[in-house]
């Protein structure tokens, strides 16, 4: 038997596919900037760095490169991470690794949230890997080869490690992220953050995030960094500073990074936060709105949203530079009859291009979710939680009955869906981000990287600027901007790249919908909800 953690180990850690479809998974934009995929997959590179460092590592992207036999043939174990929407991928890969005689190592947000479904894996090493990564290794030494590994504790984050960002080619990757705070104070009741990483924000050193960008930029990486903190600004005394150390690292190095990040509208609310994000050179921000009604917000614990205005705190954000992208959830229980409309005019007055409209997900172990359960409301599944036709909380929600009829929440999410991604409507909200956007941009690319742009921008004009639907909305946006607020273009110019992606993403997600309609309405809601809730 091998010694697989004192020996020569070959670890693969794989990251499994998300859906074409996905919201985030813009690669068709992507390849236009010469690029296959838009994220690294942050949390493979982080147990890569948690793993004894003897070990040879090789990491395999399967939405950048296929992942063959041959690589898991000559791997000693097999590490496999992963969100919901790549349940299905992500369980297709034990089997696959298991035929190749691989041991399997699984983990990450959805097997700690449902174990039971990654059974067969040979190791569930669940919750934060800084506390059970050790317990696992423990057994490893020992010769155990299988176990299931738990713990209530958190990690302390003084004493996270810098990723392994040396096992990816930078060069396949709009972006890299960059983890700065675990736990969110916020108490949403939908909300599975709180219950993976808690409500008590535990946080790096500006000393070891420095030291994250140090690395990076050794490696020789410049351009894209996501903070990808579920809410940036849990502290804001505490990012303020770190922002302070940034400027002054960044600025010392002529800023080889800009950064984009996530927050809850009440970021609007402090200038000073967002003059240092400013100067940081902070260019998008995702707005977790959720809904515009502000009973609803209450209702289900976002009051940091509450009475925030939406529309006012995108042009204070556009005033700093900085585009707000959007994410926002139909299906609530307290939904108005009007809440279709609501929400597409709260997104078109606001100007918002990237929004992402969810249905309504109870994500394990949530408030949600212990909620629907002690109402007899939730749905059973039997195997996986999600179908093939899941690809995020775009098509993957209602798991649940629902309150209002659930084929009219449905044509009121395609009535949304087809409003926002109307190609006249999408271009409004480009316009209007263009000519609000007062960008100041520090980092500039280099030579051949602006070579790059260049070659993105005559390809955005090409496939914009030349399709029958998009042509005249296109250049009415380009010649509007480019002389009325030409530091806005940049921007501009990358939301319609966007659409490009939105369009093909929309004609799915109404397809799909229209479908699940169809099919509902065929054997009856009744019918559908009592054989979803287990009572035929």
């Amino acid at each position: 038997m091998k010694d697989l953690h004192g020996g020569v180990t070959n670890c693969l850690l794989v990251q499994t596919k998300f859906s074409a479809y996905s919201f985030w998974n813009y690669r068709e934009v992507c390849e236009m900037v010469g690029k296959k995929y838009p994220a690294a997959p942050l949390g493979l590179l982080t147990v890569a760095a948690l793993l004894p460092q003897h070990w040879n590592f090789k990491l395999i992207d399967e939405n950048v490169e296929p992942l063959l036999d041959e690589h898991l043939q000559n791997a000693d174990l097999v590490c496999i991470g992963g969100m919901l929407p790549q349940q299905n991928s992500m369980l297709d890969l034990i089997t696959r690794a298991h035929n190749l005689g691989c041991t399997v190592v699984v983990g990450g947000p959805d097997p700690t949230s449902q174990p039971d479904l990654y059974k067969d894996a040979d190791f569930l090493v669940l919750g934060e890997g800084e506390i059970t990564i050790p317990m696992f290794l423990n057994d490893l030494q020992k010769g155990i080869r299988s176990g299931k590994y738990v713990s209530p504790d958190r990690a302390n984050m003084l004493e996270a490690v810098v990723p392994r960002y040396d096992l990816i080619r930078f060069t396949d990757y709009i972006m890299i992220g960059l983890q700065f705070i675990r736990g969110c104070p916020f108490n949403c009741e939908f909300c599975d953050v709180i219950e993976l990483y808690g409500r008590i924000p535990r946080y790096k050193t500006n000393e070891q995030v420095i030291l994250e960008l140090q690395a990076l930029y050794d490696l020789g990486y410049r351009g894209h960094i996501d903070m990808v903190d579920d809410n940036f600004i849990g502290n804001k005394k505490k990012v303020k500073d770190l922002l302070k150390e940034i400027i002054t690292w960044t600025k010392a190095r002529k800023y080889p990074f800009f950064f984009t990040t996530e927050a809850s509208v009440n970021l609007a609310d402090d200038d000073e936060l967002l003059q240092l994000m400013r100067e940081a050179d902070f260019r998008y921000v995702f707005l977790g709105i959720e809904t515009p009604d502000n009973d609803t917000l209450a209702l289900n614990k976002k009051n940091q949203n509450v009475d925030k205005s939406i529309e006012d705190a995108v042009k204070k954000l556009l005033s700093y530079g900085m585009v707000s992208n959007g994410g926002y959830i139909l299906g609530f229980d307290s939904d108005r009859p009007q809440i279709a409309d609501q929400m597409i005019n709260s997104i078109q007055e606001s100007g918002i291009c990237m929004a992402m409209i969810g249905l309504l997900y109870a994500l394990p172990n949530t408030q949600l979710t212990r909620r629907l359960a002690a109402e007899d409301r939730l749905f059973h599944y039997h195997s996986k939680s999600v179908t093939d036709d899941d690809i995020d909380q775009m098509t993957s929600g209602l798991n649940f009955l629902t309150v209002t009829s659930r084929i009219e929440i449905l044509k009121k999410y395609v009535k949304i869906i087809e409003a926002i991604f109307k190609p006249s409507n999408y271009y409004q909200r480009v316009i209007y981000t263009g000519l609000k956007a007062n960008t100041a941009y520090k980092h500039k690319p280099d030579f051949k990287t602006w070579l790059i742009y260049m070659r993105s921008f005559l390809r955005v004009c090409k496939k914009a600027g030349f399709s029958k639907a998009t042509a005249y909305y296109y250049w009415k946006m380009f010649f509007m901007v480019i002389f009325r607020n030409p530091k806005g273009i940049e921007p501009a110019i990358n939301l319609a790249a966007m659409f490009i992606h939105f369009q093909k993403q929309k004609e799915y997600i109404v397809s799909v919908t229209n479908k699940m309609i169809a099919g509902i309405e065929h054997i009856g809601e009744e019918a559908f909800n009592e054989k979803m809730l287990g009572k035929m």
